[in-house]
């Protein structure tokens, strides 16, 4: 009797310990690249290391950081400045910015530094027009500034990640208290004084994290930087690899790049415990605008017209006519078999994450647990991790593997397996997880927090089990956030260029990397039609934010 109770005891924690088991196994999978790269600063290559403190590091250091700086002053003056005008000013335009200042997110920095070099040169229509403007004739007439530097690469990549502070930015704005606005006028406060003194500090803490995230992708950045000949982490990484054959040393340069995108980390989440805020009335209530007058409407409609003039409608524009005059080389068979590589690879993973992260999310919620919390968080660190970063972790394991099992396959039965996993689509798509699971878990999550636990209990009392509650209670509730899911990770997957370039089968390329060896053969008509799919693409999840943001008006109304 007491045998067989133990039996039925042991039985009702199966469920328990595969859950355990399950997410320990996809934590250690997802953090293998992670560990993998923290675990190669104990390897031995003091000679490459001693060359390359001779030689490059300085300036990875210098570079890197000088581009954090430049981003860091660029997102905070446009992002903050323009959630502040659209949320609380009073302007001609102003509803219709509050969405147009996101579309910039939708054109990868690397397809602007593209655009605006083949528009900037000698021989682009600026230059052109300017020639025929004022009668120069060659280039010793005039002085035209070069945008191949660092100073282009910073204003580049400002133009596309401001959008990541001015989202958070205005969320924050939206949700201040009404009370507090017009405290701070009943005072005598001015529209400055009560941004500067009063919203300002109580946005801080999501403009700290709006600005972690513009400078991680900052740092995760290869193609503008690349092209634009400014040496930094990601470009030495890719040096080492290829230019060197150090693998190890690559991945000792890697883990130098964590420290960076830890430091990041630890700030952000300080700020945010550090700097806690709360309201004393209803968000609901109407926020009052300030009224402007004519000359300063002009100046709040040109503040936030600029960067979506600059990051989004002049170069999708360019694009466009490029691909339309040259259609018979840009849309041609390559185009399509391009985007069918890329669709194919953006469809599998899209799919493979939301798979994961609903058993993530699902996990989670049926056994709240310390362990199973922190293993979850491990494995939804990839996004924060570059994505050369994350090549470098998933190739050296990959190798060993292959390497010895070709070796035992060989040995035992005389049959050669090659290169099993590493250079295929396997690998790849396991790169695509680790660096945008967390996209697809944090969106379920969210999702999955807003269904009640009292339904969990309701289903289970008629009898339904775990997986049954699942998918006959909580899919059918959770429609529109794996929806919102898959669409981010699809839309990141087709952006995504250092990890695709790194680790891409053999001849099978997608349409970022496509793009980045087209512009770096200079063949800039030919990356148009790639490059403007891209754009295309990225402006799905913009449109859904878009719409989020303006029900959000309507709330807060």
């Amino acid at each position: 009797m007491k045998t067989s109770s133990l039996s039925q005891s042991w039985l009702n924690q199966l469920p328990t310990y595969l859950w355990y088991i399950s997410l320990a196994s996809i934590a250690l999978l997802i953090s293998l690249p992670i560990l993998t790269v923290v675990s190669s600063i104990f390897a031995d290559r003091q000679e490459i290391w001693q060359h390359l403190q001779d030689t490059v590091l300085k300036d990875y250091i210098v570079n890197s950081l000088v581009l954090m700086i430049g981003v860091s002053i660029g997102v905070l003056l446009i992002g903050v400045s323009c959630a502040w005008l659209v949320t609380m000013c009073d302007f001609v335009g102003a509803s219709i910015f509050e969405w147009l200042l996101l579309m910039p997110l939708a054109a990868p920095a690397y397809i602007l530094a593209y655009s605006y070099t083949s528009m900037l040169e000698y021989f682009g229509p600026v230059q052109i027009w300017l020639r025929s403007i004022f009668g120069w004739e060659s280039i010793d007439d005039y002085w035209f500034p070069s945008i191949r530097n660092i100073t282009g690469a910073i204003v580049l990549l400002v133009l596309v990640l401001y959008p990541y502070v001015y989202l958070l930015a205005r969320v924050a704005f939206l949700e201040q208290s009404t009370c507090t606005v017009e405290a701070s006028r009943s005072l005598g406060y001015n529209p400055w004084q009560s941004f500067f003194k009063v919203a300002l500090p109580l946005a801080r803490p999501s403009i700290v994290a709006g600005l972690a995230l513009a400078l991680m992708e900052t740092l995760n950045d290869f193609g503008t930087v690349q092209y634009f000949g400014v040496s930094t982490f990601t470009t030495g990484i890719y040096r080492i690899w290829f230019g060197m054959g150090e693998r190890v040393a690559a991945a000792q340069l890697a883990s130098f790049l964590m420290v960076f995108i830890l430091i990041l980390i630890f700030l952000e989440r300080r700020s945010r415990s550090n700097a806690r805020y709360y309201q004393t009335n209803s968000i609901n209530q109407q926020i009052p605008r300030f009224q402007l007058n004519w000359w300063r409407s002009i100046l709040a409609f040109s503040s936030c017209s600029l960067p979506v003039l600059l990051g989004f409608v002049i170069p999708t524009i360019y694009l466009l006519d490029l691909t339309i005059r040259n259609r018979e080389e840009t849309l041609n068979d390559t185009f399509w078999t391009l985007t069918q590589n890329s669709l194919i690879l953006s469809v599998i993973s899209g799919v493979v994450a939301i798979i994961i992260g609903l058993f993530m999310a699902y996990g989670q919620r049926l056994i709240p647990n310390t362990i199973l919390n922190i293993s979850v968080r491990i494995s939804s660190m990839g996004y924060a991790i570059p994505g050369s970063v994350i090549a470098v972790g998933i190739l050296i394991p990959l190798g060993i593997f292959d390497n010895s099992l070709d070796e035992w396959m060989y040995n035992n039965f005389n049959i050669s397996t090659g290169l099993l996993l590493s250079g295929t689509i396997v690998a790849l798509v396991y790169a695509y997880l680790v660096r945008f699971l967390a996209v697809s878990f944090n969106t379920i999550e969210s999702s999955l927090a807003k269904i009640k636990p009292n339904l969990d209990d309701a289903s289970r009392s008629l009898g339904y089990g775990a997986f049954s509650t699942l998918f006959k209670i909580h899919l059918p509730l959770l429609g529109g956030g794996i929806l919102t899911a898959l669409m981010l990770v699809f839309v990141d997957v087709m952006k995504e260029l250092p990890a695709t370039l790194v680790m891409r089968p053999f001849n099978f390329d997608t349409l970022a990397v496509r793009v980045y060896q087209y512009a770096s053969d200079e063949r800039l008509i030919e990356a148009s039609a790639p490059a403007l799919a891209i754009i295309l693409v990225g402006i799905i999840p913009v449109i859904f934010l878009s719409y989020r943001i303006a029900r959000s008006r309507s709330v807060y109304k």
